[in-house]
């Protein structure tokens, strides 16, 4: 389990490996992340690679890498469509669905869920989310937003007129969430959701 600062360092670094194709020096993580201190910076680096989501080749930091996600493709037969309402007619497909194009993709990371805040939204509590890393986002999408640079929240994002970001539940008993602006981060969007029945 990672810290929320633990948190912003991987995903500043996947950000710049995605852009640049070489990680950030230590200094820029910092500058990045708010962290003035390059030993602290250091030490929330080293345990991202003690916690395996980095790996670091060589001698310098740009030599910091994500782990290899595995050689090849992920693909599973498609074989055709089901009705979730009438039934329609079973016709055998020859196609595949490419599960790597479809989950995997520079700046993209994963969560699991706890709770039951986004539940009319079909995301239930053991979820897993699949969040595409970006640090803007459209009203109305599902979005990673860290609060006062300390505590992540999976919510609906609403920018109000009156310069109040809206944190939107989608289960009635939990009350929308108001911040100003300057206190809300977004940190990605949901772009795929996975749950195992088993």
């Amino acid at each position: 389990m990672l810290t929320a600062q633990q948190n912003r360092v991987l995903q500043t670094i996947r950000a710049y490996l995605a852009e640049h194709g070489h990680a950030p020096t230590l200094e820029e993580i910092g500058q990045a992340v708010g962290v003035r201190s390059r030993g602290a910076v250091h030490r929330l680096v080293q345990a991202l690679i003690d916690k395996g989501y980095l790996e670091r080749s060589g001698s310098g930091w740009r030599g910091l890498a994500l782990p290899e996600q595995g050689v090849g493709s992920a693909t599973l037969p498609l074989l055709g469509r089901i009705a979730a309402g009438r039934p329609i007619e079973a016709i055998p497909g020859e196609e595949e669905i490419d599960l790597s194009g479809f989950l995997l993709g520079p700046g993209r990371y994963a969560l699991r869920v706890q709770g039951d805040s986004m539940i009319d939204a079909g995301i239930l509590d053991g979820d897993t989310v699949v969040i595409a890393h970006r640090d803007t986002a459209r009203d109305g999408e599902i979005v990673v937003a860290l609060i006062d640079g300390e505590s992540a929240t999976l919510k609906r994002l609403q920018r109000r007129k009156d310069g109040m970001i809206a944190l939107i539940a989608e289960n009635p008993t939990i009350p929308t969430q108001l911040y100003p602006a300057e206190r809300v981060a977004i940190q990605g969007v949901v772009v795929a959701q996975l749950r195992s029945y088993h």
